[in-house]
């Protein structure tokens, strides 16, 4: 008998959808975020947890965002709790210039995702985490800062299934596009070093490029909000217009 082949939710979130108060954030995430200083981290802290309780509470239907706790795990791979309880569902998240992006897989099959912004990539860069083809693939393509941003992102997706993160030489996974597609999703794969596929699919608005990978088969993401934000997305750090904030402080993020 054939498995139906399982689909991630997405939801995109910016700086400016956080909710500025802080009825949403529960206990742990509130002391997390009082002993930040730097605004930076502390704004993409909240963002990136309220764009997984969003998306988490959309796809389970839960009322309250606050009964969502995302944590990390020992492997620091995120995790959700519902009223204390794990769910059954892989969360993955990134975040990239004020937007965050959370995937929800039912089931324990690993995923990951990750969000970059089309930026020049040296040849440097290139020619020091890229493998031979990956390299020959960006010197071929139109656009290749387009092309460098979509294989590093890949890469990135695929080493956060693996949790190994970049604490692992990127050049031990292989990324290939591939020609299927659905709807704005397009196929790609990523191989390991030790010759298993880990399949998944990318998009691109804007300047943002955004891609995902998993264990095993899964169906294109299907966002949770239509059209997804992320379709008129614009990059910005509107950290840089405070750096620091006192630990402890209810600053708000920059806006």
């Amino acid at each position: 008998m054939t498995m139906p082949v399982l689909q991630p939710t997405w939801l995109a979130a910016s700086l400016e959808d956080v909710a500025p108060d802080a009825e949403w954030v529960d206990e742990a995430l509130a002391a997390r975020l009082a002993r930040m200083t730097y605004t930076k981290r502390y704004s993409e802290a909240r963002l990136g947890r309220w764009a997984a309780k969003q998306a988490v509470a959309k796809t389970m239907r839960i009322e309250s965002v606050r009964d969502v706790v995302i944590r990390n795990a020992p492997d620091g791979a995120p995790e959700t709790l519902v009223r204390g309880r794990l769910i059954d569902a892989v969360i993955a998240m990134t975040d990239r210039s004020d937007w965050a992006v959370c995937m929800v897989l039912p089931g324990r099959t690993r995923i990951g995702c990750d969000l970059e912004i089309v930026e020049p990539r040296s040849r440097a860069f290139v020619s020091d985490y890229f493998t031979l083809p990956e390299q020959e693939t960006v010197a071929a393509a139109d656009d290749p800062a387009v092309m460098a941003n979509l294989i590093w992102s890949a890469k990135e997706s695929a080493l956060k299934v693996l949790r190994t993160g970049l604490r692992q030489d990127t050049r031990t996974v292989e990324v290939t596009l591939l020609e299927h597609t659905d709807g704005e999703w397009r196929g790609l794969e990523v191989k390991e070093q030790t010759g298993r596929i880990l399949p998944g699919w990318w998009l691109r608005h804007n300047e943002f490029v955004l891609t995902c990978a998993a264990e095993g088969p899964i169906a294109a993401p299907r966002s949770l909000v239509n059209p997804t934000p992320l379709a008129a997305a614009q990059p910005s750090h509107r950290w840089m217009e405070q750096p620091q904030r006192a630990a402890g402080s209810a600053v708000p993020d920059p806006r």
